[in-house]
């Protein structure tokens, strides 16, 4: 009878020392196929943050990640006449961006070197080179495309940019590129997670930029764009934040004996644009406080977003 209740306390100790142990080791099983644990997704994270300094993927970490707004009210008018002359150097910003982006070009006679009547264009999108000629049914062979489309703009934000600011934005040269027609027209307003240029070696460049003009502009991304982006950087993670290059300078208002560039790359000379390092140079050469259209006018100067530059 000793024996059996011994027996019997025996198996009840190994009992509990089973399922103690059991529970103890539920935690730790892992199945094939579950979900990250939130560790895997801060690791993650981290990458992100860690991204280094002056890249596209470190500001692509500014952006702030938002649902898309409907589209109601938006209209091509709402960003202003088509091709304005924002920076008043005497061109289009369509014959701008020609004259920038293609090599060879030709003039037409008559318009002081503002219209372009053909050039050869090396097309980004599509990694072919296409000859440019003028035309009623030839110019539309490159077309200038807004690498953030402006409807895409108007569903991200662009709706609380004030009027001077969004025709700024449609004639951004940093928002401005020369396209191949057809590919421009495949694109249509699609943001990067449902478009990005046929030739893969752009794609760096291509949503460095898109990242650019929306940190430039305070506008959002969607998390679908936000992470076709991540994708294209991760495979660059050193590209670095495209460079406000303007557009090629004009002479056409140039007076006699003008001055040539100024202190800090801002030129000084009444036939070109000039292009303000910053607030500083902006007041050193007398041009502040400036605004959206004023020669020289970069959204970097409007840190309160009140549409004045260099205020302070």
């Amino acid at each position: 009878m000793a024996m059996k209740h011994l027996r019997t306390i025996l198996l009840s100790l190994s009992a509990l020392t089973l399922l103690l142990t059991g529970t103890a080791c539920v935690p730790q099983e892992s199945p094939a196929g579950a979900i990250p644990q939130p560790a895997e997704v801060q690791s993650s994270e981290a990458g992100t943050t860690d991204a280094q300094a002056g890249t596209a993927l470190e500001q692509l970490g500014t952006i702030a990640i938002k649902g898309r707004a409907p589209k109601t009210g938006y209209s091509r008018e709402e960003f202003g006449p088509a091709w304005a002359d924002v920076d008043h150097n005497g061109c289009d910003t369509r014959n701008d961006i020609l004259a920038r982006d293609l090599v060879s070009e030709e003039f037409k006679h008559g318009t002081q070197d503002c219209v372009v009547a053909s050039g050869t264009f090396a097309d980004p999108y599509t990694g072919t080179t296409i000859s440019f000629v003028r035309g009623n049914t030839t110019s539309t062979a490159v077309q200038i495309d807004h690498v953030v489309a402006l409807s895409d703009a108007w569903q991200k934000g662009a709706q609380q940019l004030s009027a001077e600011q969004r025709s700024q934005f449609a004639n951004d040269p940093l928002n401005l590129l020369a396209a191949d027609g057809p590919a421009n027209g495949a694109k249509s307003d699609s943001d990067a997670a449902t478009w990005l240029p046929p030739n893969k070696a752009f794609r760096c460049e291509y949503v460095a930029r898109q990242t650019a003009v929306k940190a430039a502009y305070g506008l959002w991304m969607t998390q679908a764009e936000h992470d076709a982006i991540a994708t294209v950087l991760s495979s660059c993670p050193e590209e670095p934040v495209p460079a406000r290059e303007g557009t090629a300078p004009r002479t056409v208002a140039a007076q006699p004996g003008a001055a040539g560039p100024g202190a800090e790359g801002a030129p000084e000379g009444a036939g070109t644009t000039p292009v303000y390092a910053n607030c500083t140079a902006v007041r050193a050469a007398g041009a502040a406080p400036i605004r959206p259209g004023d020669p020289g006018w970069d959204p970097k100067f409007d840190g309160d977003g009140d549409g004045v530059g260099c205020t302070s």
